[in-house]
């Protein structure tokens, strides 16, 4: 069974920094595209960051400059480095999994999600 768990989630002040990570299972993780979604309360799931198989990036207007995706397939790991956090980031951060190569247009498998809160 694919699994997808995150980590590195918690409480960060204003302008904090973390890496949330995702270490995948019963997937050929280097044959697959990655992302990172959020969802605060009362909010829907949005797409923060995406990384191909080929370490092609994208990421939303909101967090571009301040977060980046990268992954380790040696590791079979997807980080996501924020920086410059606001409180407007915090959220429940979901990692996902899509078994394309290039863009994917949806997601496969989901992590059970890790909180984010930023406080001011």
């Amino acid at each position: 069974q694919v699994q997808l768990v995150e980590s590195g989630g918690g409480l960060v002040q204003t302008g904090g920094s973390l890496r949330l990570s995702c270490a995948a299972s019963g997937i050929i993780f280097g044959l697959a595209a990655m992302g990172w979604y959020r969802q605060a309360p009362g909010k829907q799931r949005d797409l923060v960051a995406t990384i191909t198989v080929a370490s092609s990036t994208g990421y939303a207007d909101s967090v571009k400059g301040r977060f980046t995706i990268s992954r380790d397939n040696a590791k079979n790991t997807v980080y996501l480095q924020m920086n410059s956090l606001k409180p407007e980031d915090t959220a429940v951060y979901y990692c996902a999994a899509a078994k394309t190569f290039g863009w994917p247009r949806s997601y496969d498998y989901w992590g059970q999600g890790t909180q984010v809160n930023v406080s001011s």
